[in-house]
């Protein structure tokens, strides 16, 4: 209840030099806690004056506060809601991406799978005139086949003892008789091809057989015909491809090898 009229009227007492707990004790024990107690209201009046204003405006803070989170908590409802909505919207961004990446990856595929059939097919167009030539001549040797296969038997059979001269012209007689009676064959026909592929030829030469025609067809008569033939061989060449030939099959040497095996070389 004490006003700011009080003290007003207490102001000048207070300012007193000797208004104070210590004079007011000399005085009178209870009159100084009198004076104590008014100095404190005077003090207390001062902090109260400035603490009021204060605690209207905590409150009024506190209104505006709870307002405030009021709306906050309105607003993190409706956030909470529009989050939601954001997370289906992008799980469903989500997936349509992955459908949209996967049909890249599938058009992509697709377009390498038709580059490669055109170049496949550009490719293809260009052997078509190998493979019909090729066809052709697959046809030919069906057509010729019995004729060549004539021709290599007889070779076999009876050109070994005979140097290269007198085989070829045993193959120009054998054609001619083969005209007559109008059996096909074919008129490039290579024996030694027929008879005889490449790897074997190089193994054979680094086994000691040289290299020229004539002795490659001695191989073949050696290796191909039914009967066991027998080597004419003066210079050794027949003997030491032998050798080296059956070297791993246990073959053994006696002092006879030298007329051993008709065929010249």
């Amino acid at each position: 209840s004490i006003t700011g009229e009080t003290v007003e009227l207490l102001e000048p007492y207070l300012d007193m030099e000797d208004y104070n707990l210590e004079t007011a004790k000399k005085v009178c024990g209870n009159v100084a806690g009198l004076c104590s107690w008014t100095q404190a209201m005077v003090y207390f009046y001062g902090i109260n004056k400035e603490v009021l204003p204060l605690k209207a405006n905590l409150a009024l803070q506190e209104g505006r506060l709870a307002a405030a989170q009021t709306e906050l908590n309105n607003a993190q409802i409706q956030l909470d809601e529009k989050q939601m909505e954001l997370d289906q919207v992008q799980a469903m961004y989500d997936t349509a991406m992955k459908e949209k990446q996967a049909l890249l990856d599938d058009a992509e595929a697709c377009r390498r799978k038709m580059n490669n059939a055109t170049a496949l097919i550009e490719g293809l167009g260009g052997e078509k005139l190998r493979w019909t030539a090729s066809s052709k001549n697959f046809q030919n040797q069906i057509i010729n086949l019995v004729g060549n296969v004539l021709l290599a038997t007889g070779f076999l059979s009876y050109s070994g003892p005979f140097n290269q001269e007198y085989r070829n012209l045993l193959l120009q007689l054998w054609k001619k008789e083969m005209d007559n009676s109008k059996i096909p064959y074919s008129n490039d026909l290579n024996l030694t091809g027929m008879l005889v592929d490449n790897a074997t030829v190089c193994e054979w030469n680094l086994q000691g057989l040289p290299n020229d025609d004539l002795s490659i067809q001695n191989g073949i008569i050696v290796t191909k015909a039914s009967r066991y033939p027998l080597l004419i061989d003066p210079q050794g060449q027949g003997k030491i491809w032998i050798k080296n030939k059956e070297k791993n099959n246990g073959l053994q040497v006696n002092s006879s090898f030298n007329i051993f095996m008709c065929v010249s070389f």
